[in-house]
């Protein structure tokens, strides 16, 4: 009679499994922080290119975008950009505000036409009569507003940031609170408060979402 028996695996064997997985491993979790480090470097250039392209506007200009008296001509004068062909439609109020919440609740507003202003002054990417919000690295909108929180001036606003990437971005280039300093925030939920209040969020939650305000 035959016997068979079953042969199991030795050690070398169970090692260099072990070692494999343990390299997929690694690759997988290096992977995801390349991400991560790509998205968070895109919202800091994202913000920093606004800031650069806002302040190019005034100096050309001398008006903000968005609250340009002149972007649009009063009927008898152009204006700055001829593609606006409704006197005083495109034109914001000239008061040296850009009025208007960050996510506008309509195109006449002067936080839209700032994206508007921009691109038809080709500082930023799209056409002249668009006032479409740019959207972040974490799919939420990139907004413009004065003030937020306790944050005097203008501020861009940046939806959805997760907890853990709001917790890095504090931890980078600011006091790490929510409820102070040149960067401030509020769950995703909440309306970006303009009454010198300060945040009602006090620390980070890895579960929540964020709205970030970073001062121009």
């Amino acid at each position: 009679m035959k016997i068979h028996t079953n042969k199991g695996f030795t050690l070398v064997e169970i090692a260099i499994v072990l070692v494999i997985v343990g390299l997929l491993i690694g690759g997988v979790l290096k992977g995801q922080e390349m991400i991560t480090n790509a998205k968070l470097k895109r919202i800091e250039s994202d913000n920093a290119g606004i800031a650069a392209a806002m302040f190019s506007y005034q100096d050309r200009y001398l008006q903000l975008p968005g609250d340009d008296s002149g972007a649009g001509g009063d009927g008898t004068d152009a204006g700055r950009f001829d593609i606006y062909d409704v006197a005083n439609a495109n034109n914001g109020n000239g008061d040296g505000l850009i009025g208007g919440d960050w996510t506008p609740a309509a195109v006449t507003d002067e936080s839209a036409m700032f994206w508007m202003h921009l691109r038809a002054a080709g500082l930023i990417p799209g056409g002249g009569t668009d006032t479409t919000q740019p959207s972040n690295a974490y799919g939420g909108l990139i907004g413009i507003q004065d003030g937020a929180f306790e944050i005097a001036g203008h501020v861009t606003i940046f939806g959805q940031i997760e907890g853990p990437i709001a917790k890095i971005l504090e931890a980078r280039l600011d006091d790490g609170l929510p409820d102070g300093g040149r960067i401030q925030s509020d769950v995703n939920d909440q309306t970006v408060t303009t009454d010198g209040t300060a945040s009602s969020a006090t620390s980070y939650d890895d579960a929540e979402r964020y709205n970030l305000a970073f001062r121009l």
